[in-house]
């Protein structure tokens, strides 16, 4: 079973590297863009058959490693 875990940085929390990819875009003239948050990614292959029992897992791995949960939210998709 494939699955996608997404962190983002909670509203509020600052981020200091969303706003560096913000200039840095609009120094390449790509002037559009409003503002940059980032976050992660993480492709995780399971070997849980049943979606229940997946998800349960993949949120225990985020929240003992993947996501600091203090400052950023996670969203896990089955896929």
């Amino acid at each position: 079973m494939k699955a996608r875990i997404i962190v983002t940085l909670k509203t509020g929390v600052l981020d200091p590297q969303g706003k560096a990819i913000e200039s840095a875009l609009k120094s390449f003239g790509i002037d559009d863009v409003g503002s940059v948050r980032q976050g992660k990614v993480f492709d995780v292959e399971i070997a849980a058959t049943d979606g229940t029992d997946a998800e349960a897992t993949l949120k225990a791995a985020c929240e003992k490693l993947l996501a600091n949960t203090v400052v950023e939210n996670y969203a896990i998709e089955i896929v």
